[in-house]
């Protein structure tokens, strides 16, 4: 009896990504000792939380050991984005470090926002490394309320018995 085995020529894709991501990911020796290299490179993605009420979008991002002045928010074409560097800053006293687990580096977000942004109403603030970005709704696409009109009880069984006759 002879068994039909299935192929899945993707599977091979996978491992090999899989063992690149590896490669990739091995810590190298830092001047022979086993010291990892302090990580200045673009790896360095800030988090960011969206949410959004009835009037505005906001977006924040955790980017602590980043100055103000170091970042650069830019609205075009309803596409938000956000650049920046977190600076790698080399010790006077020269410690020993062991690991280096932080990222450092330039980074750049970008976010399509929706057409109901109106993009001239933005609002960012920068405390305690948490940037947060406030987008208010245009008022056209804000949810509105809709009462529906209540007709009386007496109305509406002088309407049955007239089209009933």
């Amino acid at each position: 009896m002879t068994n039909i085995i299935r192929r899945d020529p993707f599977s091979e894709l996978t491992s090999l990504q899989e063992r690149m991501n590896q490669l990739f990911n091995q810590s190298f020796d830092f001047e022979g000792f086993g010291f990892e290299r302090p990580p200045i490179s673009a790896n360095f993605v800030p988090p960011v939380n969206i949410f959004e009420d009835e009037h505005t979008l906001t977006l924040q991002a955790e980017i602590p050991g980043v100055v103000s002045e170091d970042l650069k928010i830019t609205l075009e074409n309803n596409v938000l984005t956000i650049t920046g560097e977190r600076k790698f800053k080399e010790e006077e006293k020269k410690e020993n470090f062991y690991r280096f687990e932080r990222r450092f580096g330039k980074f750049t977000r970008s976010f399509a926002l929706p057409v109901s942004v109106d993009s001239e109403k933005v609002n960012a603030i920068f405390e305690n490394g948490v940037l947060t970005i406030a987008l208010a709704k245009r008022e056209e696409f804000k949810p509105k309320q809709i009462t529906i009109g209540v007709t009386k009880p007496a109305a509406v069984a002088t309407a049955k018995a007239g089209k009933a006759a």
